[in-house]
């Protein structure tokens, strides 16, 4: 579906395992204090002084994580940043570096390693974190992209998954099912495209879903938000698999039952809309898509006054005790026990 514009094709073999590292990361500049010694050694040295350094990656495989008929390899790049950086922002903290390594195979040329990196320097660029290292090696099945993220926090703001109390207010950044919707519509345009190649379709009625899913943003205002609003989270973690998955996490580690109110999940009218058109419930997308990147955290219910009238965040419902159990209440007022449905790499596909 995405028209290859570039008809120059450098085999990596020409250049090297060495050649081609010094290549992809000849562009990237340290710029945080805390980055010592960046590429070109055997470790990066990293010096947090008196802050604690937070780590997470990731991992991206081809035909599991990313589909490339409608993937551009930009923005795969600037995705695989954001996926690792969400997690960053999910400690309350700040991330400062990333190390970048990929096994490729002979299917891909030097061009097109080109244009994932271009991804990788913007979203570094943007979010100021530098590339400190990584690895690149041959792969006999697509390409493998995995990210580690580094980050630093006082002590006292680290925000973990289990600091949830009963009472507690659960909260939510953005909107949610975007990413989900914007994954139909390209996997339905995929399967016109087969049909009919010549096809070109007019995706702009839906340019927000699918810029959800092709670009996320990692939602970087919202720690330094709090920190202005004199908020600190007492739970948070980030929305990658969908916000029941999510939910059950927090409660799980924080040994809290919640109720969740149907009515308060935030949805975008394209969202919405995009639902009707597929006869989908948009509760069940906003609950089980992923992938959306926002930040769910809970508060003490005496910070309410601080975050009522901000526009970036929703309360969405209430952690109560454990007994109680953990529950989606629907605008019929019913209680409907909440259930993880949300993306599962391991999960075996049905015949």
């Amino acid at each position: 579906m995405i028209e290859d514009k570039n008809p120059q094709r450098t085999s990596l073999s020409e250049l090297g395992e060495f050649g081609l590292i010094e290549h992809l990361t000849k562009n990237f500049k340290l710029d945080q204090d805390s980055s010592v010694k960046g590429i070109g050694d055997d470790a990066a040295v990293l010096d947090f002084k008196d802050k604690k350094a937070v780590v997470s990656t990731d991992l991206l495989v081809e035909g599991v994580h990313f589909d490339l008929s409608y993937m551009p390899l930009k923005h795969l790049g600037y995705k695989a940043v954001m996926v690792n950086l969400s997690d960053i922002y999910a400690m309350n903290a700040k991330p400062t570096q990333i190390t970048v390594s990929i096994a490729v195979s002979n299917r891909f040329p030097l061009e097109a390693l080109e244009e994932l990196y271009e991804g990788i320097t913007l979203a570094s660029k943007i979010y100021k974190v530098d590339v400190v290292g990584g690895d690149t090696t041959s792969s006999t099945r697509g390409l493998i992209i995995s990210i580690t993220a580094i980050g630093e926090a006082e002590e006292e703001n680290i925000t973990y998954r289990d600091g949830a109390k009963t009472g507690d207010l659960l909260v939510v950044t953005g909107d949610l099912g975007g990413a989900y919707m914007g994954l139909q519509i390209l996997e339905r345009e995929k399967e016109v495209f087969k049909v009919n190649p010549n096809n070109q379709p007019d995706l702009s009625m839906y340019s927000y879903i699918i810029e959800r899913q092709l670009k996320p943003e990692a939602r970087k205002d919202i720690p330094e938000l709090l920190k202005a609003l004199e908020v600190k989270p007492t739970s948070m973690i980030d929305i990658s698999d969908g916000l029941s998955s999510e939910i059950l996490h927090l409660c799980t580690q924080s040994k809290v039952g919640c109720n969740l109110y149907e009515d308060k999940i935030p949805l975008d009218p394209q969202v919405i809309s995009t639902c009707e058109e597929f006869n989908i419930d948009s509760t069940t997308i906003a609950l089980s898509g992923g992938e959306d990147y926002e930040l769910l955290f809970t508060i003490d219910q005496a910070d309410y006054p601080k975050i009522k009238a901000n526009p970036n965040l929703s309360v969405i419902g209430h952690m109560t005790d454990k007994k109680e159990g953990i529950h989606l209440v629907t605008r019929g007022d019913e209680k409907i026990p909440l259930k993880a449905q949300g993306w599962n790499a391991l999960r075996e596909k049905e015949e």
